[in-house]
């Protein structure tokens, strides 16, 4: 069976290498420019950039003979959890014939979660052979993720430009053909190397910006104007604070044990309004605490949780002597109007902390 899910930063990696194992054929289209004209011309006029973006890449997948979209639902008052029943309902008002699997929150139905594994599994596996095949398949997101983590510390301290980034795209293939465990550890490893022997400015101390938002556009960047790669190139150090492995703990990885994001959002923000609106908050504070230089928020145009998060921002920035920039997103925004503003904000910074460090007795 021909399957297709969201393309969402590295994790397409990860799950074209689980549809494979278990016998499907994986369609993955990364996005591109006809994928957001075709999710912006059959979306509601006001739904976010991730929905049109997923939507666009699953009619790509389903002209090229998708049968199965695996998709997520969500937890808590956000949009989001109702992407899959509202992309099924445009799909099939414009005649495609699939079948579609959500997966909701464990939280709303252990049972259904289960039910869908076995869905998209088959029934000629155990589950000791489906178990074994997540396991793989965390195994290789999680080297991914510490990769992708170690190329935002290379990048601003690279001597050839572009460096960082041909090595990290290395590693991510050497990760993806990796076809054991213990392969994908050692392609790990491998990949450590490939970043660590790109020449380096040692002595170089970059700014350190963390990126706080919204799920989808922290992750993909196609739908972040790959932010990541151009604060990096600018000499900025990047962080951020979302990665598939561990977007659920309540603390990343550079973050104290003792303090969770909750905990940290709880003076501005003591409820869930959805989406990742009080991580925003908390992370902020974390990024603060942890002597970071600035804050970027990335937010879907007319997110709402992401609109909460940005009307208490200014307060937190005042309080921890924290900078922060909310960039929203659609598919109107462009690149070079985005980079100046990137720069605006990275030259701020720059000068914040050479008065800084002139201040210092």
């Amino acid at each position: 069976m021909k399957v297709t899910f969201p393309y969402m930063g590295t994790s397409q990696i990860v799950f074209k290498a689980l549809m494979d194992e278990l016998g499907h054929k994986a369609v993955v289209k990364p996005p591109g420019k006809r994928t957001l004209t075709l999710g912006t011309k059959y979306a509601p006029e006001f739904a976010c950039i991730p929905f049109k973006i997923l939507l666009g890449t699953y009619i790509e997948s389903l002209e090229e003979g998708a049968e199965m979209i695996i998709t997520s639902g969500g937890h808590g008052p956000c949009r989001a959890g109702h992407y899959g029943q509202l992309h099924e309902k445009i799909l099939r008002d414009l005649g495609y014939d699939f079948e579609m699997v959500v997966f909701e929150s464990l939280a709303d139905g252990f049972s259904d979660f289960i039910t869908n594994i076995r869905r998209v599994a088959g029934p000629d596996l155990s589950w000791w052979q489906i178990l074994k095949l997540i396991r793989k398949g965390w195994t290789r997101l999680k080297a991914l993720d510490e990769i992708e983590r170690l190329s935002h510390k290379v990048r601003p301290r690279e001597l050839d430009q572009g460096a960082a980034t041909e090595a990290f795209d290395k590693a991510k293939e050497i990760i993806r053909t990796a076809a054991t465990v213990a392969e994908i550890k050692e392609a790990k490893e491998e990949g450590i190397r490939l970043l660590q022997n790109v020449e380096q400015e040692e002595d170089y101390e970059p700014l350190k910006i963390g990126l706080v938002g919204e799920i989808y556009v922290v992750l993909e960047p196609s739908a972040n104007l790959e932010i990541e790669e151009t604060l990096g190139e600018m000499g900025v150090e990047v962080d951020s604070s979302i990665y598939l492995t561990d977007w659920t703990k309540e603390h990343t990885f550079f973050m104290p044990a003792e303090e969770t994001v909750e905990e940290a959002a709880k003076p501005y923000l003591d409820q869930l309004v959805g989406g990742h609106g009080q991580e925003s908050i908390g992370n902020t504070v974390l990024y603060a605490k942890n002597g970071f230089d600035g804050v970027i928020q990335l937010a879907p145009f007319t997110c709402i949780p992401e609109i909460v998060a940005k009307s208490i921002l200014p307060q937190v920035s005042k309080d921890y002597n924290i900078p922060f920039l909310t960039l929203f997103l659609d598919e109107k925004t462009g690149k070079a109007g985005t980079v100046t503003r990137l720069e605006a904000f990275v030259d701020l910074l720059a000068r914040k902390r050479d008065r800084n460090r002139r201040e210092l007795p």
